[in-house]
């Protein structure tokens, strides 16, 4: 098992450093083999697709979210388990903080691995949803269930947004601190709307789309009441 998993990460820092060094496009499975040291048909034990190489094992970490969420006590506040949730997919980058770095450059150069990730990651965001789901009494659920996406819209934007800044620094930290602090901002906003027991009407399918423009610099706590403030209008 243990060489299983040393191939793994051969094949995964070949593909990475190829894709760096020439470019994603260029990159063949062949070459990435080669560099790794082992044969064309190894590569497709570990990876269904070149893609697959080069970003996160979303699928395994998605697994371990789900499992998390489902084994969370019934007493934990509801948002606090999904942040908690949250972090468990910081930790699958900050794992190994330097192939973190080098494969966010090799995605912000591809758009199409952009779009993957980006795919994978809206995963963690559903998954967060149901959960808010299921903790919600069924007699209430259909009031809350704005609530619900906006708030696992929240935790996934300050996850997204925390990693980003951590993978852009020129010596990376450690990432926990700044979820911490971030997330609390954030749920500190949220929590007394989410709990208010106002609920709102059921969304219908033209309201389940929520689109918040704000420049890049726009501080997260700002951000979260401005998504409250469009959730919750005033009457």
């Amino acid at each position: 098992m243990s060489g299983r998993r040393d191939a793994r990460r051969e094949l995964m820092s070949a593909a990475i450093s190829l894709s760096l060094a020439h470019g994603f496009e260029a990159t063949t499975v062949d070459e990435i083999a080669a560099a790794a040291g082992v044969a064309r048909r190894t590569f497709f034990r570990h990876f269904r697709a070149k893609e697959d190489a080069v970003l996160p094992d979303h699928d395994a970490c998605l697994e371990r979210v789900r499992a998390f969420l489902d084994a969370a006590s019934p007493l934990d506040p509801p948002l606090q388990v999904v942040a908690r949730a949250a972090e468990l997919v910081l930790d699958m980058y900050a794992a190994d903080p330097e192939t973190a770095v080098r494969r966010y450059e090799v995605i912000r150069r591809v758009p199409a691995l952009r779009e993957w990730e980006i795919a994978a990651t809206s995963r963690y965001q559903r998954a967060f949803v149901t959960y808010l789901n299921a903790r919600r009494p069924a007699a209430d659920l259909d009031g809350f269930r704005l609530h619900h996406e906006v708030a696992a819209s929240a935790v996934a934007a300050t996850h997204n947004h925390v990693l980003r800044t951590w993978l852009r620094a020129t010596a990376p930290g450690d990432v926990r601190p700044l979820f911490t602090a971030a997330i609390t901002e954030v749920l500190t906003a949220l929590t007394p709307w989410l709990d208010s027991g106002t609920a709102a009407p059921a969304a219908t399918p033209a309201d389940d789309i929520m689109i918040i423009l704000a420049p890049r610099t726009t501080p997260l706590w700002k951000l979260a009441e401005s998504i409250r403030a469009a959730a919750d209008p005033a009457p």
